[in-house]
C-alpha cells in the first residue's frame, strides 16, 4: 500500500480543521508513501475553512481542496472526495479526528492480514479503546441503531457509525457510482453497497476519543434510524445493480 487518499469532509471546521491538518501531516511525514494526498471537502461552510484549506495547500502540495456546490451533506461531501481521489487507497475520516489518524495502521495491517477490498474502524469490537465516551443517551441510541441496521441489511458489522474508512480506489468508484444518500445515513449504504458487490471489508477496533461540537443534531440522529430500510429500498428498486 503505497498510494493514500485522505478524504476529509468539514463543514464550517475552522477551529478543528487546522490542528487536524497539521496532525495528519505529521503522521504522513513519518510514513513512506509513494504517494500521498489530503483531500478536504468543504461543503458550503459559510466560515473560513476553505480559506484555511487553501492556505495549507499553498504550504504543502499533498493538501488539496475540493468544494461543494452548497452544503450538500455529510453524505455528498465524502462521495464527492471518492470521486476525487487520485490514490489506490482511499480513507475518509471525519475533521476532528476522533479515530487518530495513527490507528491508519491497524486498517493497514487488516486489510493486508485478511487480504481484504478495505477496513473500517469500530468502537463497538473494543470499548476499552474509547478514551473519551459520548453521553448516555448517545451511546445507547447508537447501540440500538446498529441492532436496527443489521436487522434492515443483514450487515455483520457492530459499528457503522465510526467516522474512520478505508477502500480500495475500485471499490470506492463502485460504491460512489451508485450512492444516494447525501446526508449522515451515508455510512450503511457504502457498506452495504460493497457487500453486495462482492467486496469484503473488515471491521477493525480503533481508539476512539468524542469530540465536543459535533454537526450531527439530536433530530438527525433520530431520523437517521430509518435510513437502514431507505437502503433496502434502494436495494430492492435495483439502485445498487
Amino acid at each position: 500500500m503505497r498510494s493514500l487518499s485522505i478524504i476529509i469532509p468539514a463543514y464550517n471546521e475552522e477551529q478543528r480543521l487546522p490542528g487536524s491538518l497539521e496532525t495528519v501531516k505529521s503522521y504522513l511525514d513519518s510514513k513512506g508513501f509513494d504517494f500521498v494526498e489530503v483531500v478536504v471537502v468543504d461543503d458550503g461552510s459559510r466560515d473560513k475553512t476553505a480559506e484555511i484549506v487553501h492556505q495549507a495547500a499553498l504550504r504543502d502540495s499533498r493538501v488539496r481542496l475540493v468544494s461543494n456546490p452548497g452544503n450538500r451533506g455529510k453524505g455528498y461531501a465524502v462521495r464527492h472526495g471518492m470521486q476525487e481521489a487520485k490514490g489506490d487507497w482511499v480513507l475518509f475520516s471525519d475533521a476532528d479526528l476522533s479515530a487518530p489518524i495513527q490507528e491508519l495502521d491497524k486498517l493497514i495491517a487488516a486489510v493486508r492480514r485478511e487480504k481484504a477490498d478495505g477496513a473500517i474502524g469500530s468502537r463497538a469490537l473494543d470499548r476499552s479503546l474509547v478514551g473519551k465516551h459520548q453521553s448516555f443517551l448517545r451511546e445507547f441510541a447508537g447501540r440500538f441503531f446498529n441492532l436496527m441496521m443489521r436487522l434492515a441489511t443483514g450487515l455483520p458489522y457492530r459499528d457503522t457509525q465510526c467516522g474512520f474508512k478505508m477502500l480500495r480506489a475500485d471499490v470506492a468508484r463502485v460504491v460512489a457510482a451508485r450512492q444516494q444518500s447525501d446526508g449522515f445515513g451515508f455510512d450503511v449504504e457504502i457498506l452495504y453497497i460493497a457487500h453486495k458487490h462482492g467486496f469484503r471489508v473488515v471491521e477493525v477496533p480503533v481508539r476512539w476519543f468524542n469530540a465536543e461540537g459535533t454537526k450531527v443534531s439530536m433530530w438527525n440522529g433520530l431520523t437517521a434510524f430509518a435510513d437502514p430500510w431507505r437502503v433496502r429500498l434502494n436495494d430492492l428498486k435495483g439502485l445498487y445493480k
